[in-house]
């Protein structure tokens, strides 16, 4: 007989292995070709993002406020942990709904080892089988009440976070006018900077030309350093306002490409009626406090219908034939049962207590969220009134007069009509008073903002 080559086998061993990898390459890549054209349309879809919040820098610069907003209903972590409690309660409420299921019991006794289950078929066995279905009949109306106390906190949950997402929309709002104020003082300090570095230079040749002391050249030297301290520190500020807004509106970018738009959103003055107690009640927190108190009550119900026995009502089929070696069998039987609880040690009176209580800290809740959203309106309007004041005495008065001020001392010192130090107290006065200004127009700004979205909250309800 015929050995087999061994090294035949071995080669067609690779053969059959570089098939395999051939065949697994294409399919691959015939995969590929499948899933890149859903995955580009996909990409189109999400305009240029991801679930992870990795954006390009191209779309975060620049930004405006409503973009912002935009990104948050989809990335802030927040909203995504709302969301789940809202489908949290909806199961919540689906389980309260629900009615007791039917218990069924298969039984087999009357086995005796001695005398046997007898000849025959398997339903001829002397076996006694039961077969019974139970079924729990809630009475008072608690499957009723379950429902109505699970949609009221189901209607709480929505509440929750509509309200979350009308807080997020006003911090969004405070940091992104902080973001736009921190780079306008960037702005500005590099331009003191370099005014400062050119006030040196002038210092110095006068300096040469024994116009000027040296101790006042040093003193304009001291302010440039200071200067570019505070040229660093703005920078800093800038990167942390970037940070800050990344974080609220909850996506992956360096801080650096977030830029956002020279626009103050600014209102006129808006009626006192906001603190009206008709709009108070349409606000969100305050709903949410009153679903809370209205599943409270129904819960309080539900305590007390616990009161009302519920009862199992039980079927029973009974198979138990006879045989020569068992004369004691009954055939087929039915029976019926029920029962009852007896309240004879224990009449629910804890669970009532504790029903009660909740609905007295329900109602203390409501009139405290009540109470809080009237002081914060309130606080709103005042903060409203406040920026527009003081925003427009910096603009209308403080300014321009720091302004002409530090440009009439800036000429005279150049033409050595002045000392150095005028020069210096008048642009670390004007300075200052820009400061200032572009705090008043991120305060206003953030003011503005804030009661408008509160009032569009209001206004939909």
């Amino acid at each position: 007989m015929t050995k087999p080559c061994p090294t035949l086998a071995k080669f067609n061993w690779v053969v059959r292995i570089a098939i395999a990898a051939a065949c697994s390459s294409a399919i691959h890549s015939y995969a590929q070709s499948l899933i890149e054209p859903v995955q580009n349309q996909s990409n189109k879809a999400n305009n240029n993002t991801d679930i992870s919040g990795n954006i390009p820098e191209a779309v975060l610069s620049p930004l405006s406020l409503e973009r912002a907003i935009q990104l948050a209903r989809q990335y802030n972590h927040d909203l995504k942990l709302g969301k789940t409690n809202v489908a949290n309660a909806e199961a919540a409420t689906t389980i309260a709904g629900a009615a007791p299921n039917p218990n069924l019991t298969i039984q087999t006794s009357g086995i005796n080892p001695r005398l046997g289950i007898g000849p025959g078929s398997l339903k001829n066995k002397t076996v006694d089988s039961t077969l019974r279905i139970d079924q729990l009949v809630e009475r008072g109306g608690k499957r009723e009440l379950r429902l109505e106390a699970a949609t009221h906190l189901e209607k709480a949950s929505r509440l929750d976070f509509n309200d979350t997402e009308r807080q997020l929309k006003q911090m969004i709002g405070a940091a992104y006018f902080d973001l736009a104020a921190a780079q306008h003082k960037l702005r500005i300090s590099k331009e003191n900077s370099d005014s400062y570095q050119a006030t040196l230079n002038a210092a110095d040749k006068r300096k040469k030309s024994g116009d000027i002391a040296g101790a006042d050249v040093a003193r304009v030297r001291v302010d440039a350093l200071r200067a570019e301290n505070d040229l660093l520190q703005s920078a800093s500020e800038l990167k942390r306002a970037q940070s800050a807004l990344a974080l609220l509106i909850g996506i992956k970018a360096p801080p650096m490409s977030i830029q956002v738009m020279d626009d103050w959103h600014t209102e006129d003055a808006l009626p006192a009626s906001v603190l009206s107690d008709e709009l108070i009640q349409k606000r969100t927190d305050v709903a949410a406090a009153k679903a809370r108190l209205d599943a409270a009550l129904a819960a309080r119900k539900l305590a007390l219908a616990a009161r009302t026995r519920d009862v199992t009502v039980g079927l029973q089929f009974e198979h138990y034939p006879t045989s020569p070696a068992n004369q004691l069998g009954s055939g087929n039987s039915y029976g019926i049962s029920i029962q009852i609880p007896l309240f004879s040690r224990y009449e629910f009176q804890g669970e009532i207590r504790a029903a009660e209580v909740a609905v007295d800290a329900a109602q203390e809740n409501l009139a405290k969220t009540i109470d809080a959203a009237r002081n914060e309106l309130s606080l709103q309007f005042e903060s409203l009134q406040t920026s527009k004041t003081l925003l427009a005495r910096f603009q209308n008065e403080l300014l321009p007069a720091a302004r002409k001020s530090a440009e009439a001392t800036e000429f005279a010192f150049k033409n050595g009509a002045v000392p150095v130090m005028d020069v210096l107290d008048a642009r670390r006065t004007y300075r200052s008073i820009e400061l200032d200004t572009i705090n008043a127009k991120a305060d206003l700004a953030k003011a503005s903002m804030t009661l408008r979205i509160s009032l569009e909250e209001l206004e939909h309800k």
